[in-house]
């Protein structure tokens, strides 16, 4: 038998408050509690789409397009969006040294802030490390 959750237990796995939770449920974004009101359970497919949510808004993604991609079966990772004429895109311009520079678009990198924090530390340490060897 699978494991059932009531929502505060949900709530505690996925680290978000029951109105956060509700107001997924409620966009269509978590599927609906087998049950209702103080009987609804949940199971660990709700807990997938809940830290699916959360992984995708840590990577700079809408709720628009959160919905998109949950609409999608077996969307594990962030499918590239269809570029087309006039679309908007915002990029980060990382500077590491005088010439050198990393150019990273957050919604498609999939990278949380704090990720994209260590990879710049890591891609400065490596020219650091190039650098002094040509010296």
């Amino acid at each position: 038998m699978e494991q059932e959750f009531g929502i505060s237990e949900l709530c505690a796995l996925a680290d978000l408050s029951a109105r956060n939770v509700r107001f997924y449920i409620q966009q269509g974004l978590v599927s609906r509690p087998h049950g209702e009101k103080k009987g609804a359970k949940y199971n660990k497919s709700h807990l997938d789409q809940l830290l699916s949510i959360k992984k995708w808004q840590a990577a700079g993604l809408s709720l628009e397009r959160i919905r998109e991609l949950l609409a999608e079966p077996n969307s594990n990772d962030v499918p590239l969006r269809p570029k087309w004429p006039g679309m908007v895109e915002v990029w980060s311009h990382l500077h590491i040294a005088d010439g050198v520079e990393l150019n990273i678009e957050p919604n498609r990198s999939g990278l949380a802030p704090e990720e994209l924090r260590i990879l710049l530390r890591q891609v400065m340490d490596a020219y650091s490390t190039l650098t002094k060897e040509k010296r």
